[in-house]
């Protein structure tokens, strides 16, 4: 029989817990709204309520059971706190301490819990049983309402000193750019990420919506401004994906998230100006593949704590 893990994928929309076993398979996942409040333990509460839940599957939790969590950070690894930008109660809140008391409530023992970034869960994700499950050394990267990234060398995951490492969206492309809400100046993430995109389009004068959606809509359709604007855009992430090519020496890089999901809008123009970045004869040859799970994050999650 194989073992079970218990995965827990935080976001700021959705907390989602997952019964997962050896070969990615789910046995059961329960997904909980997060909560808007300025209490941390109200923000807590429905994801202690799907931890319970989700155990109420396990076959055998095993001595001790092993648990992941990937969560928006930035996050604290080796002191298991995270302080997710989207949810303004958890400041250095303690995830690993207070979901290991939940599974010792529910089913006793001390559980082995790993904590990673949610870019780096979702890199886990891919490498585990999605796009990148060929080749031992991969970036993930995550585009959407900001740009997430997480790497995985040599078949282990690169989480750095803190956990926070491969963080794609806050390396400067401009370092003369203007000031990112992180501190720095010209970061990828301010020109590439969705909603970026979607606010340099209105101020050109586009008037298609108020989504990336509806802006590579507009853009497979030919619309000027739409595809001037996401040209712009994905040579930013070029420059970021190109340096970070460069420092880790990787050559896969896998794409996910919903601005991504618009296909060949989003990548003929990336991997176009790719070429003007990747210059040195070791980064020459980078790919970048479309992501291929709709749930990257929670199996990485699992993966996780099949490393623990």
């Amino acid at each position: 029989m194989s073992e079970q893990v218990l995965a827990v994928d935080i976001g700021g929309t959705k907390i989602a817990v997952a019964v997962v076993d050896e070969t990615g398979a789910i046995a059961t996942e329960v997904v909980r709204p997060t909560v808007a409040s300025s209490d941390p333990d109200a923000v807590f509460a429905p994801a202690a309520e799907a931890v319970r839940e989700a155990l109420g599957a396990l076959r055998d939790p095993g001595d001790p059971l092993r648990v992941g969590i990937g969560s928006a950070g930035p996050i604290d690894g080796p002191g298991g706190t995270i302080s997710p930008v989207n949810i303004a109660a958890w400041r250095g809140f303690p995830v690993v301490d207070r979901v290991a008391a939940v599974v010792t409530e529910v089913v006793g023992g001390q559980p082995r819990v790993g904590l990673a970034g949610d870019g780096h869960c979702f890199a886990l994700g891919e490498h585990w049983l999605g796009a990148g499950r060929d080749v031992d050394s991969m970036v993930g990267l995550v585009l959407s309402t900001g740009v997430g990234g997480g790497a995985v060398l040599d078949n282990v995951l690169f989480a750095g000193t803190s956990g926070n490492a491969v963080h794609l969206g806050h390396v400067s492309v401009n370092a003369w750019g203007p000031r990112c809400v992180c501190g720095c100046h010209g970061c990828t993430e301010m020109y590439a990420r969705g909603p970026a995109m979607v606010a340099l389009a209105q101020e050109r004068g586009w008037r298609g919506g108020d989504d990336a959606k509806a802006l590579t809509d507009d853009a497979r359709e030919g619309h000027p401004i739409a595809l001037e604007v996401i040209d712009h855009g994905m040579r930013a992430l070029a420059a970021g994906i190109a340096t970070t090519a460069t420092e880790l020496d990787v050559a896969t890089f896998v794409l996910g998230g919903g601005v991504s999901k618009a296909g060949e809008v989003i990548f003929e123009p990336l991997r176009r100006h790719l070429r003007d970045f990747a210059v040195l004869d070791y980064v020459r040859d980078l790919e970048v593949r479309p992501a291929v799970l709709e749930n990257a994050g929670l199996l990485g999650a699992a993966a996780l704590a099949f490393t623990l």
